[in-house]
């Protein structure tokens, strides 16, 4: 019989905020890294509506093996070409056949791949600038009888971590993203590309901020109106970060741009994204479950997107921990800060990790004994909804990037 889940509560000193250095990353919707984290997670749903339909539960995949393997292309103002096409290598495991019936995994991998491409890359064609090869393979028998055993049992052992709540420097590299990837700003600056990656590095009350975007050479017709056009975004940007809690906040856009250098010397792409001809992405380097990387706070290198959601706990745990810390800083009074660590045993019910762990940051005049009846309380009650994170992991309610 499993011992109960051991919860440990502990204090920590000193918010993220109120550290005297920061550092915050994210990296946006066409980062090759994000591409590959999105494009597996779109596909491990759709998988999981396939099993789903065909036998009433999800069988066993994990598909948290994507590398994108950048193209070749040839940037000019006014309009490149592209040399060589991307290249989207996929796997790891995945359930084909089952009851005799067979399941035609690579077809729906490929399909809900292409399917998020042309949602989010407005310039990426799934059929000509992206070729597929597919490197899935059936499941260890041990692991996939797992999904047959009565309750659910972990199939890994491993740590999730979540905390709450996000810093003033975190959730201004999370807006700014989110800005520039904006509907708005795309209309407006329809040569702004989706790759974008803002970089945040407060010291102090000081935050300088280094963004990269992709400008797209179709809708620049020469170098004078490349920095016109950059001197416009940034601007915009300058205008949507005004009001943050710092005492200065210095911007930087396309830092390695150099006029003297003339085409060689801004970064101009062809489709948007660093993927056409400079950068390959793989999946689990970018951002974590929150959409932060986040370099002074905890956080687990599982690769959460493409996992599947009936017992991963790279995915389930790292969502849970996460939820769970929101929930915890929410619901509890006297709580400045809350971060949440999940240890999982292979085999062991979802609902009742190894251990627990709560590490709290504490507003003044605060005891761990004073919220600790309460903490607990939340961990408990969260530990025991897994189920229910299970399902809206299955439909797709979580942005894991």
């Amino acid at each position: 019989m499993e011992r109960e889940t051991e919860i440990l509560i502990e204090k920590t000193e000193g918010t993220a905020a109120r550290r005297q250095v920061e550092m915050v990353e994210r990296k946006g919707t066409g980062h090759p890294d994000t591409i590959c984290d999105r494009v597996m997670e779109r596909a491990s749903l759709a998988l999981s509506r396939a099993y789903l339909e065909r036998f009433g539960t999800i069988l066993h995949h994990n598909l948290d093996k994507g590398l994108l393997v950048a193209g070749t292309t040839e940037p000019m103002p006014g309009g490149g070409r592209i040399l060589e096409p991307m290249r989207l290598v996929y796997g790891d495991r995945a359930t084909a056949m089952f009851r005799g019936v067979r399941i035609p995994v690579a077809e729906i991998i490929e399909a809900a791949a292409a399917d998020w491409i042309r949602q989010n890359l407005r310039f990426v064609d799934p059929l000509r600038h992206i070729t597929f090869q597919n490197a899935t393979r059936p499941g260890s028998q041990e692991l996939a009888d797992l999904f047959s055993r009565p309750g659910t049992g972990a199939n890994d052992t491993s740590v999730g971590v979540g905390y709450a709540p996000f810093s003033p420097t975190e959730e201004l590299v999370l807006d700014c993203e989110r800005f520039l990837n904006s509907r708005a700003i795309k209309e407006r600056f329809p040569e702004s590309g989706e790759d974008v990656k803002v970089m945040a590095v407060r010291t102090g009350r000081r935050c300088s901020l280094t963004v990269a975007m992709a400008f797209v050479d179709r809708h620049v017709r020469g170098v004078r109106e490349y920095f016109e056009r950059k001197e416009a975004v940034l601007e915009e940007l300058r205008r949507f970060s005004a009001d943050r809690p710092f005492d200065m906040l210095e911007i930087g856009l396309n830092a390695l741009d150099d006029p003297s250098r003339a085409e060689s010397g801004i970064y101009l792409t062809v489709l948007g994204t660093s993927a056409e001809g400079a950068d390959s992405g793989e999946v689990g380097r970018g951002n974590r479950v929150n959409g932060l990387i986040a370099f002074s706070r905890p956080q687990s290198l599982e690769a959460a997107a493409g996992k599947n959601p009936f017992n991963h706990v790279g995915k389930i745990y790292n969502v849970l921990a996460r939820e769970i810390a929101m929930a915890v800083h929410r619901e509890v009074d006297g709580l400045e800060e809350a971060s949440i660590f999940l240890c999982s045993r292979i085999g062991r019910a979802l609902s009742s990790p190894l251990v627990a762990s709560a590490v709290l940051g504490l507003e003044a005049g605060v005891t761990l004994g004073d919220v600790r009846p309460a903490v607990e309380a939340v961990i408990r009650r969260e530990l025991a909804a897994v189920d229910r994170y299970r399902q809206r992991l299955a439909g797709g309610e979580f942005s894991l990037s």
